[in-house]
């Protein structure tokens, strides 16, 4: 027997397979291995699975005309791919991986441009941020005996600990005007180190929760006073937010409450902190 027939696929195959780079005749031949070939037909199919994925994400891109700036820097970079030749032997799936992520890059209008992608970065980072802060509220806000670690009766002390672990003078804003008054706090864990979080209640019983902490794990001591601030709503994580950075700093209202009442609340902490 042809061992060949029986062979595992390589991945230069697998490749083949997915791109379409093979004849009738080879193709069925390749599907018959790979029929004999379990790991190998799992791989096919989440590689053409992936593959999918990956048009249908930008699916609308596919029939406009490539941007003549990226036509030149293909120009500019053949030398470069030419000397990485082995690389792009591993074929059309990551050529499919590459032309995905640049022609979402492009149609952005952020290709090769540094200022855009670290406004993207930070973009992200403040998403991230405040939906961590809305799960924090989800988690702890609905608590009956263990709502904080640290009550607000023993506020002075609180401020005094969360001050030093987040590496910032905190204050506990007053909510008191708007009907909220404060249960207490607690320490939580974040992508950058240390979190805080502030936890008031009205008389109903309603819940808000102030979420605040450095967004990239440098001290906001040393930030630049000059770091702009930015003050935006979300309702992506389990409860509505209210979010803003302040010099790396990041600070989140969260609450199950009407917007213009959150952003009434979050402009009231906003003026005092």
């Amino acid at each position: 027997m042809d061992s060949s027939r029986t062979s595992p696929l390589t991945h230069d195959e697998l490749n083949a397979l997915v791109d379409g780079q093979l004849t009738a005749g080879q193709r069925a031949a390749a599907l018959a291995r790979a029929a004999n070939d379990p790991p190998g037909s799992d791989t096919l199919q989440a590689w053409q699975d992936q593959r999918e994925a990956l048009r249908g994400l930008h699916r609308e891109l596919l029939d406009e005309p490539i941007p003549e700036t990226l036509l030149a820097a293909v120009q500019r970079s053949t030398r470069e791919r030419q000397a990485l030749d082995p690389w792009w032997r591993w074929g059309g799936m990551a050529a499919g991986v590459l032309l995905a992520f640049a022609a979402g890059w492009t149609a952005q209008g952020r290709f090769g441009n540094t200022a855009s992608y670290a406004a993207g970065n930070a973009a992200r980072a403040s998403q991230a941020f405040v939906h961590q802060a809305a799960l924090a509220h989800a988690v702890f806000a609905p608590e009956v005996r263990h709502p904080v670690e640290v009550g607000a009766a023993q506020q002075e002390h609180l401020v005094q600990w969360l001050s030093k672990r987040l590496g910032k003078p905190l204050k506990v804003p007053l909510l008191a005007s708007q009907g909220y008054e404060l249960v207490g706090g607690r320490l939580l864990p974040g992508d950058a180190g240390a979190r805080a979080q502030f936890m008031f209640q009205n008389g109903s019983g309603l819940r808000v929760t102030l979420y605040l902490g450095a967004l990239d794990g440098t001290p906001a001591a040393s930030k630049p006073a000059s770091a702009e601030t930015a003050f935006r709503y979300s309702a992506d994580g389990p409860v509505p937010a209210f979010y803003w950075t302040d010099q790396g700093f990041g600070y989140a209202l969260s609450g199950p409450v009407a917007r213009e009442e959150l952003m009434r609340l979050a402009e009231l902490v906003y003026q005092q902190l």
